[in-house]
Order: C-alpha cells, then sequence, then structure tokens
C-alpha cells in the first residue's frame, strides 16, 4: 500500500532567522517532521570563534531558545524535529536538548549525527566539516527519534533524510531521492521560497512570509505550499527563484544522490501551490565536500563622507593622503560610491561614500595606527570632513575554502536515542562516469538552446526582427544570486515561452560580463535550464576568500541578480508589459 506524502516543514533558513518561525509553523497546521537549517559558510566560522572561547558550545543556541516552547508543542502535535543546529557540537546539543526536555517535563527521545568533523585533518583550520547525506537521519527516525540534530550535513539532507524514512526507500532510488533533494533545496532557505527576496515582489503582500512546507509523494514529486493564512506565495515564480539559488550547473551534486536541475517541470496545483514533479536522480559522486574555515587576517574599514561639489577631487586627496600609511599593508582597496545626487535637497542625497578595507596578517599594520591616521586629517583634508563611524581596532576575519575527501574515509555516524553508534555506509557508487547533460551537451556551458529545448523560433526572435526598446533586463526577468565560498552564482529566469527565447539567445557569457563590468576577467560559465525557463551563471572569485573576509561592498553576492535586472539593454518591445513600452504617439501625429 502507497503511504500518504510526507507533510515536512522548514521553521529556519539562517542562524537569526524569524525566532517565532517554529512555533508558527507547529500551530499553523498539520506537520509531520519539522526542519531549521541554521548553517552557512560564515556560521561555521562564527561557531569556530565560539568553540575557541567554550569548548561545550559551538552549537545555535537560538534553537534552544525556540524549543523552550516549541518542544511541547511538538510533542503534543506528532511532529518529529529535525535541525542540522548540532553545528560543531551536536552531541552537545543533543545533551542540551536532553536537559531542556526533563526541565520543561517533556518526554521525548532525542538523537544525533557526527563524524562530519574533520578539523584534525587540516593543519591550522579553524573547522573542516564534510557535508554528509540524510541517511544517518533517517537511521535516527527510524530508531523512533523524536528529535535529530545534525552537525554539518546537507542543507537539502534536512529533507531527504526523513522522507527515505517515511516511505523506506534505498540507497539506490536515485529518481526519488533526487525529488526530494530539489524538494528539501526550495524549502531549506525558508521564506525565500514564499515571496521573500522575490524579484517581483511588488505584485504580491510579502511583508510577513509564512514559512514553507513541502507535500512529498512516494515517487519523490511533491507539491511545495505553505500553511493556510500565512503571509507571502508560493508560485512557479517564488519556486524557480530559490531553485535557481546558489546552485551550479545543471546537476546539483549531493552525497546521497546527484539530482538532474534540467529534468524538473513546475506545475500549478492551486492557490499557493506548486506541484515538482519528473526529476531524475543519477548515483552520488564518491567523494564529500569539505568546507575549510581558517582565521586569513585582521581587517579593518573607514568610510568617509564626501559632500557636494567636486566629489573625485575630494576622493584623490584623501587617498594621497593616505598613501605612506598604507605602504606595507598587505590588502588596501578602495570603492568611492557615488551616491550624491545634484543639486540635493537634502544632505546625505548631496553625498557619496569612500570606503577604505584594509587587510593585513598583523593586527598592528591595520589597527588603531591606521584608523588614527585617518582621524588625524580631520581638520586638514577635504571640506566637510566626517566619517561615518569612529574608527575602531582591527578585527579578525575567516576565509572559506572547500576540499573533498573520499566518501568512504568518513565516519558518518548515527547515535540513536539509546546511545548505540551506527555506522551509516557511503552510498554505493559504480566506476562509471557520469553521463553528459543535454543542455551541457548541445552548447556546453557558453550558451546557446540546447536542442529541441524550444522548437521554432516564435515570432518575435531573431528570425523575425522586431521592434526594441532600452529598458532593464528586469522588466522581462527575474534573478536570484548568491555565494559559494568565492564564487558567485546568479539564476535568470523568464515567466513566458517567448521571453525565454529571447532571454536563451540573448543572454551569452560576454553579454553576462558587459552588463556587470566587475565579472571581466573572471571565469563566469552558463548553464541553461529550459524547463524552467532560467539560466544559471557562476562567477569564479568575485567574492574572493568567502564572505567571512569582506571583500567586496555585497560580500555573499545576494544583490548581483537585481544589480543584473537593472541594467538595461535592448528588448523587444512586444515581449515586455505594456507599461515598459514606449509611450503611444499624441493624436495626430502619425503618418
Amino acid at each position: 500500500m502507497t503511504r500518504r506524502p510526507l507533510l515536512i516543514g522548514n521553521a529556519s533558513g539562517f542562524y537569526g532567522d524569524r525566532s517565532g518561525a517554529l512555533r508558527e509553523m507547529l500551530t499553523g497546521g498539520p506537520l509531520d517532521v519539522l526542519t531549521g537549517d541554521y548553517l552557512a559558510e560564515l556560521t561555521m566560522l562564527i561557531l569556530g570563534r565560539d568553540r575557541l572561547k567554550n569548548p561545550d558550545l559551538g552549537y545555535a543556541k537560538t534553537f534552544l531558545r525556540q524549543l523552550e516552547e516549541g518542544l511541547g508543542l511538538a510533542h503534543e502535535r506528532g511532529v518529529r524535529l529535525v535541525t542540522n543546529a548540532g553545528g560543531l557540537n551536536p552531541a552537545g546539543l543533543a545533551d542540551a536538548v536532553r536537559a531542556l526536555a526533563a526541565k520543561v517535563g517533556v518526554p521525548v527521545s532525542v538523537a544525533h549525527v557526527e563524524g562530519d568533523d574533520l578539523t584534525a585533518r587540516e593543519d591550522g583550520a579553524l573547522t573542516a566539516n564534510a557535508y554528509l547525506g540524510g541517511a544517518g537521519i533517517t537511521a535516527c527516525l527510524r530508531a523512533g527519534a523524536d528529535v535529530v540534530v545534525t552537525g554539518r550535513v546537507t542543507d537539502a539532507a534536512l529533507v531527504s533524510g526523513p522522507a527515505a524514512w517515511w516511505f523506506d526507500w534505498a540507497p539506490e532510488d536515485h529518481d526519488r531521492l533526487a525529488g526530494a533533494v530539489v524538494a528539501g533545496h526550495v524549502l531549506e532557505c525558508g521564506t525565500q521560497a514564499t515571496g521573500g527576496n522575490y524579484s517581483f515582489f511588488t505584485g504580491h503582500d510579502v511583508r510577513r512570509p509564512g514559512f514553507p512546507l513541502a507535500e512529498i509523494s512516494a515517487d519523490g514529486s511533491a507539491v511545495i505550499t505553505k500553511h493556510p493564512g500565512t503571509g507571502g506565495v508560493v508560485s512557479a515564480g517564488t519556486v524557480t527563484a530559490q531553485l535557481l539559488y546558489e546552485t551550479q550547473g545543471v546537476r546539483y551534486l549531493g552525497p546521497d544522490v546527484t539530482a538532474r536541475l534540467d529534468t524538473v517541470r513546475l506545475t500549478d496545483d492551486g492557490p499557493d501551490r506548486v506541484r515538482i514533479s519528473g526529476v531524475r536522480g543519477e548515483q552520488p559522486p564518491s567523494t564529500l565536500k569539505v568546507g575549510v574555515t581558517r582565521i586569513g587576517g585582521w581587517r579593518n574599514e573607514v568610510v568617509f563622507v564626501l559632500t557636494g561639489l567636486d566629489i573625485e577631487e575630494k576622493a584623490d586627496l584623501v587617498r594621497s593622503q593616505l598613501a605612506e600609511t598604507l605602504e606595507g599593508v598587505a590588502d588596501a582597496a578602495w570603492t568611492l560610491a557615488r551616491t550624491d545626487h545634484e543639486d540635493a535637497d537634502t544632505e546625505e542625497t548631496a553625498s557619496a561614500l569612500l570606503r577604505l578595507v584594509v587587510r593585513d596578517p598583523s593586527p598592528d599594520r591595520v589597527g588603531r595606527a591606521l584608523t588614527a591616521a585617518a582621524v588625524e586629517l580631520a581638520l586638514g583634508s577635504y571640506p566637510g570632513f566626517h566619517v561615518t563611524t569612529p574608527p575602531g581596532p582591527a578585527q579578525p576575519y575567516g576565509v572559506f575554502a572547500s576540499t573533498s575527501a573520499p566518501a568512504t574515509q568518513v565516519p558518518h555516524t548515527a547515535v540513536l536515542p539509546d546511545g548505540t553508534h551506527v555506522r551509516i555506509p557511503a552510498p554505493p557508487v559504480e566506476p562509471t562516469a557520469l553521463s553528459a547533460s543535454p543542455a551541457f551537451e548541445a552548447r556546453g556551458s557558453g550558451g546557446g538552446a540546447p536542442e529541441g529545448s524550444g522548437g521554432a523560433a516564435p515570432a518575435g526572435s531573431a528570425a523575425e526582427p522586431r521592434e526594441t526598446v532600452r529598458a532593464p533586463l528586469g522588466a522581462l526577468a527575474g534573478a536570484r544570486s548568491g555565494d559559494k565560498g568565492g564564487d558567485a552564482n546568479v539564476g535568470v529566469w523568464a515567466e513566458s515561452a517567448p521571453a525565454w527565447q529571447w532571454l536563451r539567445d540573448t543572454l551569452t557569457v560576454d553579454r553576462f560580463q558587459a552588463l556587470l563590468p566587475e565579472t571581466r576577467g573572471l571565469a563566469v560559465h552558463r548553464h541553461e535550464l529550459p524547463n524552467l525557463r532560467a539560466l544559471n551563471f557562476t562567477v569564479t572569485g568575485i567574492l574572493g576568500d568567502g564572505v567571512a573576509s569582506g571583500h567586496r561592498f555585497d560580500p555573499q553576492a545576494k544583490a548581483l541578480g537585481e544589480w543584473l535586472r537593472a541594467r538595461h539593454l535592448d528588448i523587444p518591445v512586444h515581449l515586455l508589459p505594456p507599461a515598459q513600452g514606449p509611450a503611444p504617439a499624441p493624436e495626430g501625429t502619425g503618418p
């Protein structure tokens, strides 16, 4: 007999997400499992520094605070809780949950997953953690755990692990597991699937989006939705945006399965309901990704405010006055943001920002000696001299890098509620090369339409020239971007078939780099996802050593996609909404 769909929700997309979400999800409607994702590359660095101060820490403390009320609610409703809040110390968080359960009088069984911590293998690392799959979670749930705490697992494993438990899937059930992984990727960032951070947010009430949930079926297909009456929206657009977030290429490599994003199909299943189907899976790679953080050095920052006239000259003066002080500093980056407006009616809008970021292995070179030199300019520099905040001492910064380890050499272990340690074997991997993706096979990463994906060129395509108008790309396309270590990804999608045809033919790598000059000189790879009417660009190295190093103004590339949407190019008039086309000619002025 086929088991009913698994109802699985999300109550956290990052360490610091909405504190009341756990309660909202538990009281908002039926659930079988509630997940919480607390880990990111920056979070691992934060937890690593916590662990240096106190070896008993290293986990997301906010999860415990949420459980003070949520644990009883989950127990009353029969909802299992699965979270990666264990961070660097899943055993410690599991013990803390048991202590909390005893304190509040809730009889729950707690298990945890460990074995991801490989710090001892990486010289000089603050943290080094393998990205485990969902099989350890599955084992804990099969043993009757009410709460499962993990360390560094893939974000999607928080969903694929419970799905494999619910339906008793085997490691070889690649298509089913791939469907759950895709659903997990949609849920992992919480309200980004329900209208948060959405390009077309003006069309919806997204002031307080509800958190998402998935109804996963036995065949691996799923419906993404949210509890009735909650804010935000679930649409093909919001789901597409999240599917494109922080992915690289058409293959979504994972420790349990490789999900083929070029096979994903989305269909409307009713109000605030989007069905995901058709996902194909392939065997996982034989290695696991390992995220490594290190203390990279020391950094400091000063932001000078330049107001009114002669902005460029004022900036040049400051740079020249500090040039001698900056000699010997390993890295000094100046950025002038022309936020000033001509003839502005407020002082703030008449001002530009000159930002100096310095980094060095020694705190002395970028500490108070440097910031004091900046302050000493106050009465002897440009007119109107001031800074946004008082200069401060140097702060340590972290760097992130990824490497890999053979899956067979990572001690993935489920620690069951009774304390039994169960070693989780690596999934079987045949020593054969993965078949090439149809989309990649057709034109590679450089662009162009994959064979059979678009059919005949629609009216208005390159085969039939049409009138164009200069307009922002965002008038036609949505985008979402994010970080993967030092790389950034930008997903771009169109909402109609004709717009997709134009987007696919127009937004080549060369055009992408022309629109975003900061990507010039960097390796940019383009991948096509025709079923989603989407392109996905990976920009290698734009984020330097990762978010914690503070390399860019937007260190996680969260707004890179919105910058792309704001860039203007020639767009066929017939593809644009009526308001975006040229104004009609006044009466009587026509031929």
